[in-house]
């Protein structure tokens, strides 16, 4: 099996009624390099039968006959895999595949599997998302794939629906478990496998892969009269964990829920959290957003420059970053291109049908009429000079995302005075909300450039009393 490099992520989930709206919000950083653009698009329902193979190894799939119309957000290229990643179909149903967690070893040599032909997280999103109308049947689709075709990669996958938020991991081969978030709760997630004691009798909040309890008994991963502890049976306890995985999660948490002291390199770090107050699809950009503000391990603090303790949750190799919001019949798939930290969420209607001008551009090298590139471009521009530039991209970012807000509003209304436009509503809003962020950030761009035409090594100032 062979892969171009995917590194790794943070996920977040929240209950409907630990959101500030009653909204049920699931979300992550995309992450792999530095430069390696993404698109949006947008997928019309079909009719047909269609056949699903693997760009990145042999997996093959026959798919259901119906494929409801879904947003994604695909690579710029189709040769290592489309990993399309995340999206909301027409059923209002929002899932994201996230990258890789890490898997016990032991564990999953003990569960063989061929790897040449099991599934990828390329593929997730592309043979479940426009096949289900719950998040309970996203879960359980994907759940038979992986017992009948086994996994590549152990993964966590974030399923959500206007009720529900459900949390998949892929533990070894062909194992896996889901849990339901509480409604009054939520969870930050790094590269860890992170659910913990598992309630078999409890099918409401619990789904789980055939042979379970079996294949862990069998094979004396876990006491029989212990509480069944999936983070402890599949996951991992290592040093890179404690300076990679857990001080994001504890950031998280520490951004939502002070109250609750915690270590940065804590393994006991639970799983499902409360907040101290209820939670906007704005905390949630915060977090994902976030590099340990106010806290030693700043990365944009000069002094950790090269010799930073801890991995943020915001890094320079973040592709995009994506919130799914779903409350009654509105849905919002927010996305912000590149560094979340740099750039702004725009809340596309994903029942549009065609992608904003610059959206579906972008290839590895720079190219001006790309989205992912303007924003990558005023990044390395601030990053020359954070604290000189840091507060001009402040002030860019507050000016959209005010702006962007008063647009989806505007098209809100309209959308519910006459949904049977709903299609025409959300490609103009689309469009409108697009162009309305990246004529801010060419702007934006235009000024850093101008001025650090100054910045050159070459700079030289006559002494006046020469």
């Amino acid at each position: 099996m062979t892969t171009h490099g995917r590194s790794s992520c943070t996920s977040i989930l929240i209950g409907k009624k630990a959101s500030l709206d009653g909204s049920v919000i699931i979300g992550r950083n995309e992450d792999s390099r530095t430069a390696w653009p993404k698109h949006l698009a947008f997928h019309h329902r079909q009719a047909g039968a269609q056949t699903f193979k693997s760009h990145d190894n042999k997996f093959t799939i026959d798919l259901p006959k119906e494929a409801f119309a879904y947003s994604s957000t695909p690579e710029w290229t189709k040769k290592y895999g489309l990993f399309e990643e995340d999206g909301i179909n027409e059923y209002h149903v929002a899932m994201s595949a996230t990258e890789s967690a890490y898997a016990n070893e032991r564990v999953l040599a003990i569960d063989p599997f061929d790897a040449e032909k099991g599934l990828l997280e390329e593929a997730m999103v592309t043979i479940v998302l426009p096949y289900v109308k719950t998040a309970q049947e996203g879960v359980k689709r994907l759940g038979e794939i992986v017992e009948k075709y086994g996994a590549a990669e152990s993964n966590g996958i974030l399923f959500a629906d206007r009720d529900e938020a459900w949390y998949l991991e892929i533990g070894s081969g062909h194992h896996w478990v889901a849990q339901r978030i509480p409604d009054d709760s939520y969870t930050v997630v790094a590269n860890q496998l992170s659910i913990q004691e598992i309630d078999f009798n409890a099918p409401a909040n619990f789904l789980y892969s055939a042979g379970l309890q079996e294949f862990v008994y069998e094979h004396q991963l876990w006491p029989k009269e212990a509480k069944f502890n999936w983070r402890e049976i599949f996951g991992t306890r290592s040093e890179s964990d404690l300076h990679y995985n857990t001080p994001r999660v504890w950031y998280g948490q520490k951004l939502l829920t002070p109250s609750v002291k915690q270590e940065p390199q804590s393994f006991d770090l639970p799983f499902i959290q409360k907040a101290d107050r209820p939670l906007s699809v704005q905390d949630a950009q915060t977090v994902l957003a976030s590099h340990y503000s106010d806290t030693e391990y700043d990365l944009t603090n000069p002094k950790n420059a090269g010799q930073a303790s801890f991995r943020p949750i915001g890094v320079a190799t973040t592709q995009e970053s994506h919130l799914l919001q779903l409350k009654g019949e509105d849905m919002y798939h927010w996305l912000a291109m590149g560094v979340t930290a740099q750039s702004v969420y725009i809340p596309f209607f994903p029942q549009g049908t065609k992608v904003p001008y610059m959206w579906g551009n972008g290839k590895v090298d720079y190219s001006p009429n790309s989205a992912y590139w303007i924003f990558k471009l005023a990044g390395v521009l601030v990053d020359r000079n954070w604290g000189k530039y840091g507060k001009e991209l402040a002030n860019a970012q507050t000016e959209a995302k005010e702006k962007v807000l008063r647009l989806r509003h505007e098209y809100d209304q309209k959308l519910h005075a006459d949904p049977s436009q709903a299609t025409a509503i959300a490609d103009e809003a689309n469009a409108k909300m697009a162009k309305t962020v990246t004529d801010i950030y060419n702007k934006l761009i235009s000024s850093l450039i101008t001025q650090q035409t100054g910045d050159s090594p070459l700079s030289f100032q006559m002494d006046p009393n020469l």
